[in-house]
C-alpha cells in the first residue's frame, strides 16, 4: 500500500512539473520575480547567512556593494528554479543553443584514451544545466548525489536529472561503483564546495580570503582510481545561457602530493566566483564548522 501511494504521489509531481515546464518562459521568470520580492523582502530567507558569507568573502568591498550583490544572488537564485523548471520539457536543440561547452575534447581524449575522469565543480551558476553534459559527450557520465530523504522526491530528482543520459550515483556507493567499473572508462561529476563533516587539516586551504576546510573524498578517489581530473568553470553569458569550460587540473591523480588537487580545485573555484560573485550559492552555511 505504501509503495502504490509513493508511485501516486511521484506521478502526480512529475505531471505536475512536466506542466509548469510548459509554460513560456517569459511566464516563468515573472514568476521567479515574485518568488524573488517574497524570498528576499517579505521572508529574508537566509539573509544574514548571505551577508555573512559575502563581507567575509570580499573584506575589501564596501556594504553598500555587498548589498547589491546579496540583491543580484537572490534574483539571479530565483531565475535558477525557472530556467530548471522549463528545462524539464525544453528540446535538446534549444539547450544546445543555451548551453555552451567549451574544451570538451579534453575530456574526450581522456576516456578514449582508457582513463576515468573526476569533473569536479562549485555550485556556480545554474549547476543544474550540466544534466545536458551527457549529450554532447560519447560516454558514461555519472553525478555524485547525497539522497534526499523522502523517496519520492529522491526518484522525481533522479528522473529530471537523468533526462539526456546523466546516471546517479548515491554518494555511499560511488567507491565501490567506480572500483567494479574501473574496465569502463567515465566520467565522474562531483560538487565538492560544501562543508565537510570530517577536518582534515591537509585539505585546508584559502577559499574566498578564509581558512576553509575542503571535501578530500574526490581528491583520494582520483588517486585510487588514478583517474584524470577538470574542474568545469561556469559562466552565466546572459540570462538563461552558460558556458561551462572544461579547466584541466592533472592528467593522472596518482602521481599528485597528497592535497595538491584539492588546492588546485579550491583555487580554480575561487577565481570562478570572483567572476560572478552572485552566481554562487551563498545561502549554505560553508563555514559554521
Amino acid at each position: 500500500m505504501k509503495k502504490m501511494t509513493q508511485t501516486i504521489a511521484y506521478r502526480v509531481l512529475y505531471a505536475l512539473a512536466y506542466a509548469a515546464s510548459m509554460i513560456p518562459m517569459s511566464l516563468l521568470y515573472v514568476i521567479a520575480s515574485c518568488a524573488f520580492f517574497f524570498t528576499y523582502y517579505i521572508f529574508g530567507y537566509r539573509k544574514t547567512v548571505v551577508i555573512q558569507n559575502m563581507a567575509r568573502s570580499f573584506p575589501d568591498k564596501r556594504y553598500a556593494e555587498i548589498h547589491c550583490m546579496v540583491k543580484k544572488f537572490y534574483g539571479c537564485f530565483a531565475d535558477y528554479f525557472a530556467e530548471i523548471t522549463k528545462s524539464i520539457s525544453l528540446p535538446a536543440a534549444v539547450l544546445e543553443k543555451k548551453i555552451i561547452f567549451e574544451n570538451l575534447e579534453l575530456v574526450d581524449r581522456h576516456v578514449s584514451a582508457g582513463r576515468n575522469v573526476i569533473a569536479c565543480l562549485g555550485h556556480c551558476g545554474n549547476w543544474e544545466m550540466l544534466n545536458f553534459m551527457p549529450y554532447k559527450l560519447p560516454h558514461r557520465m555519472y553525478a555524485i548525489y547525497k539522497p534526499l530523504r523522502w523517496g519520492v522526491m529522491n526518484r522525481l530528482m533522479i528522473k529530471l536529472r537523468s533526462r539526456f543520459g546523466m546516471q546517479l550515483i548515491p554518494d555511499t556507493s560511488v567507491v565501490r561503483h567506480m572500483l567494479n567499473k574501473r574496465s569502463i572508462p567515465a566520467v565522474y561529476l562531483f560538487l565538492a564546495d560544501q562543508c565537510p563533516r570530517i577536518q582534515d587539516e591537509k585539505y585546508k586551504f584559502e577559499l574566498l580570503n578564509q581558512k576553509s576546510y575542503i571535501f578530500s573524498g574526490m581528491e583520494k578517489l582520483a588517486q585510487i582510481s588514478q583517474s584524470a581530473v577538470v574542474y568545469l568553470h561556469i559562466t552565466m553569458l546572459s540570462k538563461g545561457n552558460y558556458k561551462i569550460t572544461c579547466v584541466p587540473v592533472c592528467s593522472e591523480a596518482s602521481s599528485m602530493h597528497v592535497g595538491e588537487i584539492t588546492k588546485i580545485y579550491a583555487d580554480l573555484l575561487t577565481e570562478n566566483i570572483k567572476e560572478e560573485p552572485y552566481g554562487w550559492l551563498w545561502t549554505h552555511k560553508r563555514w559554521k564548522r
